[in-house]
């Protein structure tokens, strides 16, 4: 009997390795096909050419100015943000729970916001006379960071007043979605229309105005966390069986709770603020690797990390290739994809539980 489990516990293992392998090889794929698609074709000799040192400066400039700073944003972003979804849904309880539902986004486009109308200023192109709105990009991401780092403050302020339960925490999480949504609409509506222009523009989510030195900050920031949060994968599993059973073996289940919303927001906030709002990938990323490998913390955050990467990936692809010359923001594909999709896995596991009553 016990040869049996042991036989049926090594297939389910290799089933999940299989899945993370298959996904790192999409991910290369992905990448590759991504270098190659855009206004200017790129081939995969121009690749190799760039590889070995034999590559011309219009290659070059396209590849590595251009699109891979892009590449390695949509891989970072979609990374960080599926693993904060996940944490979260974990330690939540709850399939819902992700950065743009408990109102984390939210806070991050109004501190946005703020800086844009209260920290810019107005200035006219010189051939064409166009008003154009001029405010330091990092004023922006700081203001986002804090106020995200403020929404979460303010969330378990609330639950800490009441009964730290999850139940509590998503409650809290969407009455603070509904009170930075609303000062959002209210900084709209006195913003000129330049700096409305611009607002509006950053809510949608893009991954054009990064640099290396920015990914690199992103990177230096977003790796630690995401290791630490990898560390506690068994911590933020005895919580997801409920905080009785986590007390039984030792572990502090609102302690546990609150250190993984405060990296996990860390994490979305460090994005949002450089990206703008990107939606659905938080949501949706854990499901789909849920249905696929099961709810082992220990394969579903790498996966969540390895899904999240490739889906953004692809999303942005299709932003910037689609209907080129424009570029269509890379939040509003996500949103297109992502809601839909999302319906479909609720539909389906709608039926799979009234298959199984």
């Amino acid at each position: 009997m016990s040869s049996e489990v042991s036989l049926i516990y090594a297939r389910d293992r290799k089933k999940k390795y299989f899945f993370l392998y298959g996904t790192l090889l999409l991910l290369i794929l992905s990448v590759l096909f991504s270098l190659c698609v855009g206004s200017s074709t790129i081939g995969l000799s121009d690749i190799s050419n760039l590889i070995a040192g034999k590559a011309d400066n219009k290659t070059i400039q396209i590849i590595v100015n251009m699109r891979m700073p892009r590449i390695v944003a949509a891989l970072v972003c979609g990374w960080s943000l599926a693993i904060s979804g996940s944490i979260m849904q974990i330690i939540l309880k709850n399939p819902l729970a992700s950065p743009y539902t408990l109102g984390i986004s939210n806070a991050a486009a109004f501190g946005a916001s703020l800086a844009i109308v209260f920290g810019s200023f107005v200035a006219s192109v010189p051939k064409s006379g166009d008003l154009v709105t001029i405010v330091n990009p990092y004023a922006i991401t700081i203001s986002a960071f804090v106020c995200s780092l403020l929404a979460l403050f303010v969330i378990l302020l609330i639950t800490k007043s009441l009964n730290n339960d999850s139940h509590t925490i998503i409650l809290a999480g969407i009455i603070i979605s509904s009170i930075f949504g609303a000062a959002l609409s209210g900084i709209q509506y006195i913003a000129s229309s330049s700096q409305l222009a611009s607002i509006v523009f950053w809510t949608f989510g893009d991954l054009s105005r990064i640099n290396w030195t920015d990914l690199l900050i992103i990177f230096l920031i977003i790796l630690p966390i995401s290791l630490c949060m990898y560390y506690f994968r068994w911590n933020y599993k005895a919580v997801s069986a409920g905080d009785e059973y986590a007390r039984s073996i030792g572990v502090n289940p609102d302690r546990i709770r609150i250190s993984g919303l405060i990296l996990a927001t860390i994490c979305t906030s460090i994005v949002v603020s450089f990206f703008g709002v990107i939606a659905f990938i938080g949501l949706v990323v854990p499901h789909i690797v849920r249905r696929c490998i099961g709810n082992n913390e220990e394969f579903l955050i790498v996966g969540s990390a390895l899904v999240g990467s490739v889906f953004l990936l692809i999303c942005d692809t299709i932003g910037r290739s689609v209907l080129s010359p424009i570029i269509v923001p890379v939040g509003i594909i996500t949103s297109i994809i992502g809601a839909p999709f999302f319906l479909v896995l609720l539909l389906k596991r709608k039926k799979n539980d009234v298959y199984h009553k």
